[in-house]
């Protein structure tokens, strides 16, 4: 199982937001900075697209930890909104072509 550190004690706007997802995610260099492009990066972590640091194998999932997420939730309604939606999003595509839902959130 892959695991990486999604740091939300740093996250105060969306561009914050995208700068901590850019260090947890290793999302390339031309990463859209927008949930648009967030679900597209992480919609191929199971081919080798330089999309993301991470490539799962198959049936394997990347457990994503959330550092401050009670205060993240209630500070940043609308960021936290959009990473719970497009985080079932990215695993809906999975699921839907197959697969199994190959994010999972760990709030701590």
């Amino acid at each position: 199982m892959a695991t990486t550190t999604l740091n939300l004690g740093a996250v105060v706007d969306w561009e914050s937001f995208h700068d901590a997802c850019l260090n947890a995610f290793g999302f390339p260099d031309f990463y859209g900075r927008n949930m648009d492009a967030w679900i597209d990066c992480l919609s191929y972590l199971d081919e080798d697209g330089g999309m993301c640091r991470y490539k799962l194998l198959p049936g394997e999932r990347l457990e994503i930890v959330l550092p401050n997420f009670e205060k993240f939730s209630r500070e940043y309604r609308e960021i936290c909104t959009g990473l719970l939606e497009c985080t079932a999003f990215v695993n809906q595509r999975y699921v839907g072509s197959g697969d199994i839902p190959r994010l999972g959130l760990i709030p701590v």
